[in-house]
């Protein structure tokens, strides 16, 4: 297996984890390993264009008979994201079921996989920091998913509690990642319990609830076991190829707990419980495999 030294990805910046032994990621090997790159990488592009420019009127449609509620567009980006695992490869299969009522969903954070397992196993929309806007490939993936940006910026903090409580109301499964940051995909990082704060709004409904997934990637065989992990400075081009050209496909269990009511938590408290039953469900996820 031949390799080559990893591109930096300057989008990263600062906030990314760091573990001080990142991988060197494997290259295409040969013909056949471009041949797999075109055979799993074109159809995924294909599906991901075509999902783009439908739903563009998909949601105009909706926009009139539903307003700001998407009980269209929902599914049919989880329709998408499943094409797209089909096209890799990847195999993927749920384990739990998606919460009822108003509320939000909190997760780890392995890889930019993540957008499209966690939105096969169920609607939602992701909540990422603004300069993955800009970050190309992933900025296509956002814009299919409707990821809500937020700003780090404690002057629009006002603005996006505001922005985030409409989102809520309007019934959109909100995604968040607690950890901050993308890791090797072989732990749970400890939550930032800054974030819960926007879950206690009074003008969000008394019965929300916050919904613990657990996300579990096993490597190929023979492979390194962090191989879909996304992190420390690597490029998204020079991960995208290792996936792509893998011989085979190892493959993702995405694990729902249940639901924990909001009220009479304080962020702190919110923010413990959620992490335990992320911990719990990646730890079992993990020793199943």
């Amino acid at each position: 297996m031949s390799e080559r030294q990893g591109r930096v990805d300057p989008g990263r910046g600062a906030a990314t984890w760091r573990d001080g032994d990142t991988p060197v990621l494997p290259a295409p090997q040969g013909v056949r390993g471009w041949w797999r790159v075109l055979r799993r990488g074109v159809p995924a592009v294909v599906v991901l264009l075509i999902g783009v420019i439908l739903i563009l009127p998909l949601r105009l449609t909706e926009r009139m008979f539903h307003g700001p509620r998407r009980p269209w567009t929902g599914p049919y980006v989880q329709g998408v994201c499943r094409l797209v695992l089909r096209c890799i490869g990847l195999r993927w299969h749920r384990v739990g079921k998606p919460m009822r009522g108003p509320g939000a969903v909190v997760a780890n954070h392995s890889s930019w996989l993540d957008i499209l397992t966690m939105n096969a196993a169920m609607p939602v929309f992701f909540v990422s920091k603004s300069e993955v806007r800009s970050w190309p490939g992933i900025n296509i993936l956002t814009a299919v998913t409707n990821t809500h940006f937020v700003t780090r910026d404690p002057k629009l903090a006002r603005e996006q509690a505001a922005q985030f409580a409409a989102r809520i109301r309007a019934g959109h499964r909100l995604l968040f990642f607690p950890e901050g940051t993308s890791t090797d995909g072989q732990r749970v990082l400890p939550f930032k319990p800054t974030l819960f704060q926007g879950f206690l709004d009074p003008d969000l409904p008394d019965s929300l609830a916050i919904q613990p997934m657990s996300v579990i990637y096993r490597a190929p065989a023979g492979t390194d076991p962090r191989f879909y992990g996304w992190w420390d400075d690597m490029a998204l081009a020079d991960h995208l190829l290792a996936v792509l050209s893998a011989p085979v496909q190892g493959d993702v269990t995405v694990r729902l707990s249940a639901p924990i009511s909001v009220s009479g938590h304080t962020r702190k408290t919110l923010s413990a419980a959620a992490e335990k039953l992320v911990r719990e469900g990646f730890d079992f996820g993990s020793k199943t495999s």
